[in-house]
């Protein structure tokens, strides 16, 4: 009887010893991947992809591709995509490497935090044909951690790229781009003395002014100057077109226009709602009166300055004159033209204001004689050679 109850004791404790080694064991690393070493994204992917879509923290923007190849942003007025940014972030996407899987545990995957935070490539017919859906960096050695689509793997990754969800940064900022070899005339503005014109006959020519003041000639730097700001412009923001500001700013503009070799004209005007004085409303006294009633009654008026009522220590005389607030000036608009109807910027002028930086449009020229400076005198014409003299001979 006591052998008996010494066997069944001892398969008990076997059994309860091989449930702790099974719990206690460490997890077996996973099973080698072929992917590892290789892209995270192949480029073919990417090109055979008609549409890219990025969310992270409850934001989605999504990019398309059109029939000639190029990219742009549906949800920001259809407008065209920043190649630039577009070419970088895919060459990130390319260049990234599978490191190494991480985990195939449910348990450990998430402690890696694999949220909402994704990259999707989608096809024409709107199948998605890559996700992936990134967690938390790691803390050591750097990298991040991703999971393709609804694989039960963790895997690190070197990929960096920030997910950018605002669409509006997406959308390609440059209005025009206007080499300043190609421009063969231009008309700069001035609210006196009106338009002061420009031109030059080939771009190795120096610029020459029409009416240009006497002893006077053109600051070659400056035309440059001018061109730079008007020739090459990038929005910052855009606004309805019906906006007030949009509105103030076309009754108070500057309009240029330029021409190129090849004939093309290009006007561009700029504005902005100008800076506002407004007289303040008169403020409460301290008994709680405000307008008229707060310059007391008849007989306080009839008093001279200075004269204190009954009961009252006299003041110094202090002129109370009306008081002002300042309201800034607007933002600066840009509106442009194309001679040639199809240019791209004709059709985003139907669909937005664009606003533009504020110096683009201060640090223009206010005046006409900033455009010229003195030029050098003349040099002076050398004196005539002295008439060679004929020897004479003695007879």
């Amino acid at each position: 009887m006591k052998l008996k109850t010494l066997i069944v004791t001892v398969l008990v404790l076997a059994a309860l010893s091989a449930g702790a080694y099974f719990a206690r064991r460490p997890t077996p690393p996973p099973l080698p991947d072929n992917r590892i070493n290789q892209s995270l994204v192949d480029r073919a992917v990417i090109e055979k992809s008609s549409k890219l879509r990025l969310s992270d923290a409850g934001k989605t923007v999504e990019l398309t591709r059109q029939s000639d190849g190029t990219w742009r942003v549906p949800s920001y007025y259809d407008m065209a995509a920043d190649f630039s940014k577009l070419s970088g972030f895919v060459g990130n996407l390319t260049d990234a490497k599978l490191q190494r899987l991480v985990t195939t545990s449910p348990n450990r995957i998430a402690l890696l935090e694999f949220k909402d935070t994704k990259i999707e490539l989608l096809d024409a017919s709107d199948k998605v044909v890559l996700t992936l859906t990134l967690g938390k960096s790691a803390e050591v050695g750097g990298g991040r951690y991703v999971r393709i689509g609804d694989e039960k793997k963790a895997f690190l990754t070197n990929l960096s790229a920030w997910l950018d969800t605002e669409p509006k940064n997406w959308a390609n900022a440059e209005l025009i781009n206007i080499k300043a070899d190609d421009v063969a005339k231009l008309e700069i503005p001035f609210a006196e003395g009106g338009p002061i014109k420009v031109s030059r006959a080939k771009k190795e020519d120096p610029w020459v002014a029409e009416n240009t003041p006497t002893g006077q000639k053109l600051k070659a730097d400056k035309i440059s100057s001018i061109l730079s700001s008007i020739g090459t412009v990038r929005f910052s923001d855009t606004n309805a077109l019906d906006d007030a500001n949009v509105t103030a700013a076309k009754a108070n503009q500057r309009s240029f226009q330029i021409e190129t070799f090849d004939k093309k004209v290009i006007k561009v005007a700029m504005g902005r709602k100008p800076e506002e004085k407004k007289l303040k409303p008169p403020t409460a006294t301290a008994d709680g009166k405000s307008g008229p009633a707060a310059l007391g009654s008849v007989a306080d008026l009839g008093k001279k300055d200075g004269e204190a009522k009954p009961g009252e220590e006299k003041k110094d005389d202090k002129p109370i004159g009306p008081e002002f607030e300042t309201i800034p000036a607007g933002p600066v608009f840009v509106m442009i033209s194309h001679s040639e109807a199809s240019s791209p910027v004709n059709g985003l002028m139907q669909k937005r204001a664009f606003q533009i930086s504020e110096y683009s449009f201060t640090g223009l020229p206010q005046k006409a004689d900033e455009l010229f400076e003195p030029a050098p005198a003349p040099a002076p014409a050398p004196a005539p050679a002295p008439e060679a003299k004929t020897p004479t001979t003695k007879k």
